[in-house]
Formats: C-alpha cells, sequence, structure tokens
C-alpha cells in the first residue's frame, strides 16, 4: 500500500519528526500496557505490522525525507519503479516484476509496531533511528536482490547528492536579508511560494530479520545475486570430484603405468652398477 497524496499540491509533504522509540514506554497511572489503537492509529498499527512481518523474506530500507513536495514524491516513486526493472537474460527471458513500496510512516505508531516485532536487536534499531530528524519512510522490496537494491541506491544517490554545508558569506548574507527594511514600510509583503531543497538519506535497513546501517546495507548491494552464489557452489563442491575423474581417465589410458615405468629406469641409471661397491 502506497500512501498517495495529491499530485496538484505545491506545499511540502507534512510529517512529524518524533524519532523512532524502542525502548520499553513508561507506565502512566491509570494506563495499560500493550497500548490499544483506534480507528485510523488501529488501521496504521496493523499495517505498520504486516510490514515489519515481510522482513523475513524481504529487505525493508529506512529512509529519511525533508522537505518533500507531493509532486516530488510522485516522480521518487517513478524513479524507483524504473531501477528495479530487469533485462530479460536466458535464465528468465519474461522476468516477473516486483514492485517495491514506498510508505511514508507515523514514526510513533511505526515504533510501537516495532516494540512488537520479536527478535529485533533493539541496540542497533536504537543506534540506527535515536539521531534521525525529519520525516521518515520504509521501502519495502520484495526479494532480497542485491543487484536491485544497488540500482536504487544509485538512484538515490544520483537524485539526491549530499548537499555542501553553507559558506559564512552565505549565512551573512540570508541574516541580512532576514533583517533588512521592507521595501514598502506598512505594506504587506506577498506570500511567496518556498523555493523547496528535497533530501533523502538512507538510515539503515533490515535484512533477514536483522538490522544493517548504511555502511552493512551498500556492503549487502554488492553482493552477487543468490543464483550466482548457487553456481559458485557447485563449481566448489564439483571440481575435487572433476580433478580425480582427470587423474583416472590419464590412469585408464596407460599414462600412468609408463610414468612408473620411466621412474623407475632413472632411478637405476642414476645408482648405476658400481653404486653399491666401496671406493678403493
Amino acid at each position: 500500500m502506497l500512501s498517495r497524496c495529491s499530485s496538484r499540491s505545491p506545499w511540502p509533504l507534512q510529517t512529524r519528526s518524533y524519532a523512532i522509540s524502542v525502548k520499553p514506554p513508561k507506565v502512566l497511572e491509570g494506563k495499560r500496557l500493550p497500548r490499544v489503537f483506534k480507528d485510523k492509529k488501529a488501521f496504521q498499527f496493523s499495517w505498520y505490522t504486516k510490514i515489519l512481518q515481510t522482513t523475513e523474506h524481504s529487505p525493508l530500507v529506512f529512509l529519511r525525507h525533508n522537505a518533500f513536495s507531493a509532486q516530488r514524491l510522485v516522480k521518487l516513486r517513478n524513479d524507483i519503479a524504473a531501477a528495479n526493472k530487469s533485462k530479460p537474460s536466458l535464465a528468465s527471458p519474461t522476468p516477473i516484476e516486483y514492485q517495491p513500496q514506498l510508505t511514508v510512516i507515523r514514526s510513533s505508531i511505526f515504533g510501537a509496531a516495532l516494540r512488537e516485532y520479536p527478535g529485533l536487536d533493539v541496540t542497533a534499531m536504537d543506534k540506527m533511528t535515536n539521531e534521525v530528524s525529519g520525516g521518515l519512510a520504509v521501502l519495502s522490496l520484495p526479494v532480497l536482490d542485491p543487484p536491485r537494491l544497488h540500482a536504487i541506491l544509485r538512484v538515490l544517490d544520483r537524485s539526491f547528492p549530499p548537499r555542501k554545508p553553507k559558506t559564512e558569506e552565505e549565512l551573512k548574507k540570508e541574516l541580512e536579508e532576514k533583517n533588512a527594511d521592507p521595501v514598502t514600510p506598512g505594506r504587506r509583503m506577498k506570500k511567496q511560494r518556498a523555493i523547496l531543497h528535497p533530501e533523502l538519506t538512507v538510515v539503515g535497513a533490515i535484512i533477514d530479520g536483522k538490522v544493517f546501517l548504511p555502511e552493512g546495507v551498500r556492503e549487502v548491494s554488492k553482493l552477487p545475486t543468490l543464483e550466482t552464489l548457487r553456481a559458485q557452489i557447485v563449481g566448489l563442491l564439483s571440481a575435487p570430484s572433476t580433478q580425480l575423474a582427470a587423474v583416472l581417465s590419464e590412469a585408464s589410458g596407460g599414462r600412468l603405468a609408463r610414468t612408473l615405468e620411466g621412474l623407475r629406469q632413472g632411478l637405476e641409471e642414476t645408482s648405476g652398477p658400481d653404486a653399491g661397491s666401496p671406493p678403493a
């Protein structure tokens, strides 16, 4: 399920910037645990729980977003869908396309769903989400395919390169413009549409029930596919038997007997007829 927004809205996507907390909450007076959600929150909690259950066989990538408009969010989904496409090969002439799902999450309810998820490394998850500010989104991939994951990460890096920090001159100029007197005192300033500079960074992922930080996610994306790993394992297992078969085929052809006969003759020539007699 995708979080859809109207493509006509010119304003940035409004999201709460609460940090995800995976630590057990404090029990307040008159409250009980586990917390029971109602109406819209209950639907969100159920949906987030369903997304987390898919991490047993598919990766879930966490993204931090900031200053996103609805149009830019739609374009981001289209870019991810384009990067997810695979080229036909002899093994799969008509491959089945599994589309990833990008969902903008509500941090507080998602944190409650994480606390209910069994077997989660709380320490690693807290390290991944503790220092995250801004909105959060999760990218759910149907299957673990490192080449496709690598292609999606490359698209994110090209679309949202890291911004350079502002220089002292730029900061000083912005402060002067902010504190400057208006051109026409007493006249209401015309409302202008803000110029958005969207940011998107990978903060981590849950793969096969384990938490990976950004460095680990990129290392996983560099791995070969499962079919390639299986072929490599089969090659390693079949190598000794192939070498043994080659030796036996040479022995059956008589090369081994001729080699041993040549070795015997060489030893006899080296020893010679007077090798056993003592020197004069």
